[in-house]
């Protein structure tokens, strides 16, 4: 007798992958996740350590936003890359990592600009142009409304700029494989994009061709000072995260994915990825190389399966990457969950930023770890 049953397809999402010349062991990317977990001197200390080494089975882990520089800090406890207890700090991470499982790790490097405050960072924020932050923001001392930033010289522009570039130099110091540059959800880089937040009339503002100067000239440092096949670039087109408003989206994308392109960067990293949209498939076409997509999720679809079956949608659709965040919050081990149909732990919302101990961190059950 014939044995006529078909053996299931094994999903895209684990499939060995190529970034750059790293070869990650899935299609599964952690994605940058702020937990306000660092020292308030912003060094990294053990509990970070043992939250990503738990997480250690994704393809890639993006380690979570960190400032270039002390002005672009955004919030309490966030971490920093710029002092050498940082770079130290982040060295135990990357070792821990790789003591786990050997995952790839990169480093997301992000200026707060206007998101920000004194009480948090030491010094009045710069901006590229003086417009207000509309929203609380949280401080040391607790909520606070945000001070008129000031705008940023040339000279700022270009210190701001090799900040970066030295930063990326202190990520592989620390042991990361790379960095992704922030250019989205309303920090400096996408405060210069958009048209609410650049008012400037030289060189880095007025159209776009302006706008979009200063985040190439980032991207450009970056890839000088470490090579452009460990460089990501992270966008978010139409997204009003942090009350940022683009105003002329498709002509800003049309002319910044060519510009980043001549620099080959190893990826670029889209957020609120919809198989269904237009504008994805337009950034798909667009884009020569690798595409990390984060997919927009409802909260039921994160409880159903973490993201997975939209993301299968995506590689289906010519993403090559995968990056889940809220999955992961909960699961230390989501890639075998994913892999096994296994149920996911529920998120505990009133942990997940501005706390500071292990709860609702490191204390997520995995399957081998009631």
């Amino acid at each position: 007798m014939t044995n006529t049953q078909q053996v299931p397809a094994v999903s895209r999402l684990f499939e060995t992958a190529r970034l750059g010349n790293l070869e990650l062991s899935s299609r599964l990317v952690m994605a940058p996740l702020t937990r306000n977990r660092a020292g308030a001197d912003g060094v990294p200390g053990e509990l970070m350590a043992t939250h990503y080494a738990q997480r250690a089975s994704a393809g890639l882990i993006i380690a979570e936003a960190t400032t270039p520089n002390a002005v672009g800090r955004t919030y309490p406890h966030t971490p920093g890359i710029h002092e050498s207890t940082q770079i130290s700090g982040w060295r135990r991470v990357t070792d821990a990592v790789r003591a786990a499982s050997g995952s790839r790790m990169f480093l997301q490097l992000q200026h707060g600009g206007r998101v920000g405050h004194p009480d948090t960072s030491g010094h009045i924020q710069l901006a590229p142009s003086v417009v207000r932050f509309p929203e609380a923001l949280h401080t040391p001392s607790g909520l606070q409304s945000a001070v008129a930033p000031r705008e940023m010289t040339v000279r700022d522009i270009r210190s701001t700029i090799a900040d970066f570039a030295t930063a990326a130099r202190n990520a592989v110091e620390a042991g990361f494989d790379g960095v992704e540059v922030h250019s989205a959800n309303g920090h400096l880089l996408h405060q210069f994009l958009a048209k609410n937040t650049n008012r400037r009339t030289d060189g880095w503002g007025g159209p776009v061709e302006g706008r979009i100067r200063f985040t190439t000239e980032v991207v450009q440092a970056v890839a000088e000072a470490i090579g452009p096949d460990r460089v990501g670039v992270r966008i978010s087109p139409g997204l009003g995260v942090n009350s940022i408003e683009e105003g002329d989206t498709e002509d800003i994308y049309r002319a910044l994915l060519p510009a980043l392109a001549r620099i080959g960067p190893a990826c670029l990293h889209l957020i609120h990825a919809d198989p269904d949209s237009a504008p994805f498939a337009e950034i798909r076409k667009a884009w020569p190389g690798t595409l990390m997509a984060n997919p927009v999720l409802s909260r039921e679809e994160v409880a159903a399966d973490g993201g997975k079956r939209k993301g299968e949608r995506l590689l289906a659709e010519g993403a090559d990457l995968i990056a889940l965040g809220r999955g992961f919050l909960a699961n230390p081990d989501l890639v075998e969950r994913l892999r096994t149909g296994a149920p996911l732990n529920d998120i505990r919302p009133e942990f997940l930023m501005h706390v500071h101990g292990a709860e609702g961190y490191n204390d997520y059950p995995s399957l081998d770890r009631p």
